[in-house]
């Protein structure tokens, strides 16, 4: 009890801090907000290098005066509070303590708030916060990912299971992966013949020295060994849904996933789309999906999934399109410089199997993958993949047609397009419209088109005039912001000034008045 009354004593004799909260909560206060501030302290108190944090009860913020509270008065009530807020966070973190001091100007409640583990940021009920001094506020990405960072020498995918062993692997699983193996490196094809499973298993880099990882488990372990994983739930759930949207069939697999990729691949129906009659503009028919970029969508789940969160890979097939999503945030952060640069990812959430699935040639490690996604869809004449990133869940949606014919006429008479041009089409025709009506986020409408900007008829490849979307949104307004941009095209502030550099110096674009009041003026039509 002396500790605490001397905790108190030094809380009150210094400012309020990111890791320290004062509230009056005379009376009573609310659940909700109680709980984000348990996560923001939680965050900051990680961030800071901190054990633990503070929430103050019965203290008026303004000079640091005890007020007294009556929040929860009898104890069993306040203990009960820990597992309440544990039922709403991150791995069923909760206060490490609750302290009651009664002092003459009335009781006093401190809420010893631990730490977010490392690596791990705690959310309240699916969202992080923070703090921006003072204020209560969202964390920030980067915020989010200097937390996350911290666990990227600790590779939860390479922990050794030390209770495991051969008998939990999968034979089949083990002999795919043998064969697959083989094809990565034909070059060892005669020597992997005369390996044992032990030997095959270090060689393939999915064992430690002969010890379990849970990356073998993940891979090759069998259905009844997926408790060693806890709380991982390591199982891929597809699910067919109609045109209104009800459900229509499902799967769900486990272990072993190597296996599991084949049953989900088997069960997505990758129709025959027939295109509308073009002369020889067109093929007849193509499949919906490039088998390759099925598999290379599902196969990225399960190498970035954070299993720490606890969450299946879901693949949902719809009529006209397929999307992926796992847990976690994008590893590479963005999808731009992997697809533009064709830059391989710089690191790996699980680097340990990441790396065991490049050699079962599940993964393209030397980077790529991504980028042949999209070269795919525009051989079909298809939309681009759409990357929907929020901190804890990456969406990936392939489309399986043609969603506006003035579009795949644009990129099948284009075909000396780069990437990147195709890119900036797609993300123009996406955010400011195409044929008809379609509203953009921030408001811009395309007021009756019949084609989509930049169409061959109003500006040919190759003219001064190419199609580029920051004109095109500038079009519909001059005033727009570099950050305002950034956000209709999903790319950074940066690549925004970079393009925008580009069409200055190209003599397209330039700037009237201060950056906050002045208006884009377009130039040469």
């Amino acid at each position: 009890m002396t500790d605490i009354l001397a905790m108190l004593q030094s809380l009150l004799s210094h400012h309020e801090s990111e890791v320290v909260e004062f509230k009056e909560a005379k009376s009573n206060y609310d659940f909700g907000k109680l709980g984000r501030y348990f996560s923001a302290l939680s965050n900051e108190a990680n961030l800071l290098g901190k054990p633990h944090a503070w929430l103050v009860f019965g203290v008026r913020d303004k000079g640091h005066v005890v007020v007294g509270s009556q929040f929860r008065p009898a104890r069993k009530d306040l203990d009960s509070l820990k597992g309440e807020v544990a039922a709403k966070t991150t791995g069923q973190i909760t206060f490490i303590e609750i302290h009651e001091v009664q002092r003459p100007e009335g009781r006093v409640v401190l809420f010893e708030i631990p730490a977010a583990p490392r690596g791990v940021p705690v959310a309240w009920e699916g969202h992080y916060y923070g703090r921006n001094g003072e204020e209560l506020s969202p964390l920030n990405l980067e915020e989010i990912e200097r937390i996350r960072s911290q666990a990227t020498h600790e590779d939860w995918s390479a922990g050794v299971i030390a209770e495991a062993g051969l008998e939990d692997l999968d034979e089949k699983a083990i002999e795919v992966a043998r064969a697959n193996y083989k094809s990565k490196f034909p070059d060892k094809a005669t020597e992997l013949d005369s390996w044992d499973v032990p030997t095959f298993l270090n060689k393939a880099k999915l064992t430690i020295k002969g010890k379990i990882t849970r990356t073998a488990l993940i891979l090759l372990g069998k259905e009844e060994s997926e408790h060693f994983l806890k709380p991982a739930d390591t199982k891929v759930r597809w699910l067919l849904k109609d045109a209104q949207g009800h459900d229509k069939d499902y799967l769900i697999v486990g272990l072993p996933l190597l296996l599991a990729v084949d049953r989900v691949y088997g069960r997505i129906r990758n129709l025959k789309y027939r295109y509308l009659k073009e002369g020889t503009l067109f093929p007849e028919e193509v499949d919906q999906y490039e088998p390759y970029s099925i598999r290379e969508a599902l196969n990225n789940c399960i190498a970035h999934q954070d299993y720490t969160l606890g969450g299946r890979i879901n693949v949902v097939e719809q009529d006209d399109q397929l999307v992926f999503t796992n847990l976690g945030s994008f590893a590479p952060g963005s999808v731009e410089r992997v697809v533009i640069e064709n830059a391989p990812e710089e690191h790996y959430r699980n680097q340990f199997l990441a790396s065991a699935m490049f050699n079962l040639k599940m993964v393209d490690t030397a980077g790529g993958g991504i980028r042949r996604l999209f070269e795919y869809q525009r051989q079909r004449f298809f939309p681009m993949p759409d990357y929907e990133l929020t901190p804890n869940r990456v969406k990936v949606t392939l489309y399986g047609k043609v969603l506006d014919l003035e579009y795949a006429r644009y990129l099948a008479r284009n075909p000396q397009l780069t990437l990147e041009q195709v890119i900036a089409y797609d993300q123009t025709w996406k955010h400011t419209g195409s044929s008809g009506h379609r509203t953009a986020p921030g408001g811009l409408v395309n007021q009756g088109k019949s084609s989509p900007m930049g169409s061959p008829e109003s500006s040919p490849i190759g003219s001064p005039m190419e199609v580029d979307p920051i004109i095109e949104l500038l079009r519909a307004d001059r005033t727009l912001t570099t950050e305002e941009i950034g956000k209709h095209l999903g790319i950074s502030k940066r690549s925004v000034l970079k393009r925008i550099e580009k069409l200055k110096l190209a003599g397209r674009l330039q700037r009237e008045g201060t950056s906050k009041g002045g208006r884009w003026v377009l130039l040469g039509g």
